[in-house]
């Protein structure tokens, strides 16, 4: 390849590089995640009914340990 035309590629490279990084920084900024299932934790801590949950669940699960270890 000749000196001329390797500075070519050179400079054809050169500007595609400076058209990539203009168009990167001109891009608009990446939007926030979407709100997830965290967002909801803690939401019924108190509330009577999640406790009457809470205490089946846990029934449930001494039910199965006990018959498991028999």
């Amino acid at each position: 390849m000749s000196n001329t035309a390797l500075e070519q590629r050179i400079q054809m490279l050169e500007q595609q590089k400076q058209d990539v990084l203009t168009r990167i920084q001109s891009a608009p900024a990446p939007r926030p995640p979407a709100k997830d299932w965290r967002g909801s934790l803690g939401m019924f801590d108190d509330h009577p009914m999640m406790r009457q949950i809470d205490s089946a669940g846990e029934l449930v699960r001494q039910r199965d340990r006990e018959q498991s270890a028999t």
